[in-house]
């Protein structure tokens, strides 16, 4: 898998970076989470990338067991997707787990392979069926210990001189909800926290790199006014382009 600035053949131009932005749906949505205009939002801030004079050429496309047949083509792949609603898997609505395992088998070679990946939010909560997931993602939900306070305003202090996705940014100021007690990988390195109604601090920003590829995980982005947010659009900027020039 190349990250470079190829040119096209016929073109002085380089080639577009492709960002897929990957939106839950089906056994991978809930009634909490409006994945389509989360994902909405977030192929609005990335169209604007220039990273190293490539522009970003980004689509949005809902989870099916086939969405992922072309991602050897991509250069960011947005992970915006959760947990089934309540009693879907359990009624056997839509493809089952085999139907599906090409799907988790994809990605996972995918990223173990150098692939860059970005996941928002409820991705800690998704392909629970797949343990590979949360090595990929460097932590997870985990149900019946993880938690977060009521929507409202949130302050997110990031680590300064430490990295360079959060280096010379702020706090980020957000109406969002804060993800508190996921269970984080101890090779992942923390970039950001959030506090809990009790003042106790929870990581909510990380990089991992441990399964071989490059991850960025936030727990922001519950619904479309977390993407109102300066701060918050800086940090997600900040974070693909630094993803895009690894």
């Amino acid at each position: 898998m190349s990250h470079s600035a190829t040119t096209h053949p016929d073109s002085a131009l380089p080639r577009a970076a492709r960002i897929l932005v990957l939106a839950g749906r089906g056994r991978h949505e809930d009634p909490w989470h409006d994945h389509a205009a989360t994902s909405h939002r977030l192929a609005l801030l990335l169209a604007g990338l220039d990273v190293g004079g490539r522009p970003a050429d980004v689509a949005v496309r809902s989870t099916f067991p086939g969405a992922l047949d072309d991602l050897d083509d991509v250069d960011l792949l947005v992970v915006n997707a959760g947990t089934s609603w309540p009693g879907l898997r359990e009624a056997g609505i839509g493809p089952d787990d085999a139907a599906w395992a090409p799907f988790h088998d994809r990605l996972e070679a995918w990223a173990r392979a150098g692939g860059r990946l970005l996941a928002v939010h409820q991705s800690a909560n998704a392909f629970g069926d797949r343990p590979g997931w949360e090595e990929v993602l460097g932590g997870r939900w985990v149900p019946g210990t993880s938690y977060h306070p009521p929507f409202g305003p949130a302050t997110v202090a990031l680590a300064a001189g430490t990295h360079p996705v959060t280096e010379g940014l702020g706090a980020v100021e957000v109406d969002d909800e804060r993800y508190c007690r996921l269970r984080v990988s101890p090779e992942s390195q923390v970039l950001g926290w959030v506090t809990d109604d009790d003042g106790e601090r929870h990581p909510a920003v990380w990089v991992a790199d441990a399964h071989g590829g490059r991850t960025v995980y936030s727990g922001l982005g519950h619904d479309a006014r977390a993407y109102d947010s300066p701060s918050h659009s800086a940090l997600l900027l900040r974070a693909a382009s630094w993803l895009l020039e690894a």
